[in-house]
């Protein structure tokens, strides 16, 4: 293995640890020393790659809403159908698909992540993806499909890790539910028209 890829595979073991305690020992009670006792390594090996527990939260959430940066970008050069839309919860999900760890970090720590800069961060990228799904004069139970189809894939990946089932079908399980809202909250007759909408309409 590459000097690069030993490089990587310790960051995210660092990760993967740091979420765990957080979690269950919450984010201002844990140190950067017991996340080194936890993964075996030295304070120094630990330092190389994060200086702070919060370089190492701003690490874990920068993995996240990178992918979430670029669905909003290709969103935003698409047209507003529907088509576009349900692909928008489509996408989300994937994002989210390994996210599960950092969001139960999220609900254990709400006062800590308050005072971290991402807390900001994540709530700006979830009003442009509502942005995105919603139409601009949508009746207010179409708004509030549509950010309930966002908060039920947070809320779903959370309180679902309770139910039994494969993890994989019960994230299509939780998409298909944000993907009928979305379609729920973009009827017919208050969908734009396509802009070829004058060849392909049925009568």
């Amino acid at each position: 293995m590459s000097t690069q890829g030993r490089r990587g595979n310790t960051r995210q073991r660092i990760q993967d640890v740091a979420l765990e305690l957080f979690s269950e020992r919450g984010y201002e009670k844990t140190s950067l020393r017991e996340i080194a006792e936890q993964l075996e390594v030295t304070k120094a090996a630990l330092y190389y790659h994060f200086k702070t527990k919060e370089d190492l939260v701003i690490s874990l959430f920068q993995d996240l809403t990178g992918p979430i940066d670029e669905l909003i970008a290709w969103a935003g050069e698409q047209p507003r159908t529907l088509e576009t839309k349900q692909e928008v919860i489509r996408r989300y999900s994937e994002a989210l698909r390994s996210a599960g760890p950092f969001f139960r970090f999220l609900q254990e720590n709400q006062a800590a992540v308050r005072d971290l800069s991402i807390g900001e961060g994540f709530k700006e990228r979830m009003l442009t993806l509502f942005d995105l799904l919603k139409e601009p004069e949508s009746e207010l139970t179409d708004q509030v499909r549509c950010i309930t189809a966002l908060f039920s894939m947070h809320a779903g990946m959370f309180a679902m890790q309770h139910v039994e089932g494969d993890p994989e079908e019960k994230r299509k399980a939780i998409l298909e539910v944000a993907t009928e809202l979305v379609t729920a909250a973009n009827p017919p007759s208050r969908r734009p028209a396509r802009p070829d909408s004058a060849q392909t309409a049925s009568p």
